[in-house]
């Protein structure tokens, strides 16, 4: 490899991280061993300040620019954000308004006007006019086994309009862009970058 900057991070297709160079998987590392490298980085990435600095972690990661682009929320200098799923709350999602209309049914029922004899209905039983009760106790028979003959006057059963929101039931919504795994390798040797 041609001389890197020291600090400069590559990817690479390899399984290790060549001679000079580690990979950039959060380690700690002596500031007393590498005190050129530090001063580069500082302890943005990890480590105490005093006898250890970290480097930057990409494992799993992607590398964006620090700063604030045309329209987007400013990224600071080793900021991490992010993740590869999400559980989508109701205030993410749009109406999705199901509307019930206000409607009006009549109801008829049909009945017998003669005498009822039956104390519990059957699938053909219909209302009856009741037998007087004679004080005995019994149950009062109100349904007949006779045909129906009239129909009682209907009455009107209104439902009111209402609007029901379809929700979904919480599973955590993949945001994880098409990646292929490689290895992001940091320079620990090289050429100290001058500031312009």
């Amino acid at each position: 490899m041609s001389d890197p900057f020291l600090g400069e991070i590559r990817m690479f297709a390899g399984n290790f991280a060549p001679r000079g160079w580690a990979l950039c998987q959060g380690q700690l590392l002596s500031i007393a061993q590498n005190s050129a490298l530090f001063a580069i980085l500082g302890t943005t990435y990890g480590g105490n300040g005093q006898s250890t600095f970290g480097l930057p972690d990409l494992r799993g990661r992607s590398a964006v620019g620090v700063g604030t682009g045309p329209g987007l929320p400013n990224v600071n200098q080793g900021e991490l954000a992010g993740a590869n799923q999400v559980s989508l709350l109701t205030q993410n999602l749009p109406p999705i308004p199901v509307a019930i209309p206000a409607s009006k049914a009549s109801v008829a029922i049909p009945a017998v006007v003669t005498n009822a004899n039956l104390g519990e209905p059957t699938s053909t039983s219909v209302l009856a006019t009741p037998f007087d009760t004679t004080g005995s106790g019994a149950a009062v028979s109100i349904y007949s086994d006779a045909a129906a003959s009239t129909t009682l006057k209907p009455f009107d059963a209104s439902i009111a309009a209402t609007t029901v929101v379809a929700g979904g039931s919480a599973v955590p919504v993949s945001v994880q862009s098409p990646y292929l795994g490689m290895n992001f390798i940091i320079a620990l040797e090289g050429i100290f970058p001058s500031r312009d």
